[in-house]
């Protein structure tokens, strides 16, 4: 009986340490990038964004298209960015175990 109630307190402090590392990841702001730097997204931990900053050089009626597929490749960098920031802090709290394919974090 020692063994489930060994059990029960791991699972109690890793639902513990998961609710820190959701937290710790929720204020983490990452820097999505496009076009050298002219646009950036900060996005959450949590894939929030946060600010979309464009470098004046764009802001052109001419060059629309070419600032709409950045700011789409920034937003996509910042997002890499946030899931693999999630993915480390997961590998710190499971100790390295590998989670199994298409594991996806709660949020």
């Amino acid at each position: 009986m020692s063994n489930v109630g060994q059990m029960m307190k791991k699972l109690q402090d890793m639902q513990a340490r998961m609710t820190e590392m959701h937290e710790k990841l929720a204020a983490t702001e990452l820097t999505g990038v496009a076009g050298g730097g002219m646009v950036q997204i900060v996005m959450t931990g949590k894939g929030e964004t946060r600010r979309i900053t464009i470098d004046p050089s764009l802001v052109n009626a001419a060059e629309k298209d070419v600032l709409e597929d950045l700011i789409v490749a920034a937003i996509n960098d910042a997002r890499a960015k946030v899931d693999a920031e999630a993915q480390e802090q997961m590998g710190k709290l499971t100790g390295g175990l590998p989670l199994p394919p298409g594991f996806k974090m709660p949020f």
